[in-house]
């Protein structure tokens, strides 16, 4: 059975929240999910660890198996989030750095398709946490 892992889609205002991996890359907050564990749950968990917030978790934007290295296949599985707009974040070990990334800058960074497709979907969305 192939490994889930869940990433939320942070934004604020026009920017989106991405943090920086071992492999050079920038991907979505989140990470995999453990047995017996929701993917809502999980996520709400990873971004805890990953960011020191609390989060709301919003719709199931979509899934899409992911190769994060040769040979290795991970299913994605992306949600819309909402974190506070005065949330302090704590970056963990994890990640070498975070970024709130403008929407017109994500073109430029080394950011695999799978979450620039799910950062499309959510902004597709238009929802508003906030503007029911």
């Amino acid at each position: 059975m192939m490994p889930v892992s869940v990433k939320g889609v942070i934004v604020l205002g026009e920017r989106v929240l991405l943090l920086a991996n071992d492999r050079g890359e920038w991907e979505l907050p989140g990470g995999r999910v453990d047995p017996g564990e929701s993917e809502t749950d999980a996520l709400v968990r990873e971004i805890e660890e990953e960011l020191g917030v609390a989060t709301r978790i919003g719709p199931r934007l979509g899934e899409e198996d992911f190769e994060v290295i040769p040979g290795r296949m991970v299913r994605i599985v992306s949600y819309g989030c909402e974190i506070g707009a005065d949330a302090r974040l704590r970056l963990s070990d994890e990640h070498r750095n975070l970024l709130w990334a403008s929407m017109a800058a994500l073109g430029d960074l080394p950011i695999p398709a799978v979450y620039r497709r799910a950062v499309g979907l959510w902004m597709n969305l238009g929802i508003s946490f906030r503007n029911p």
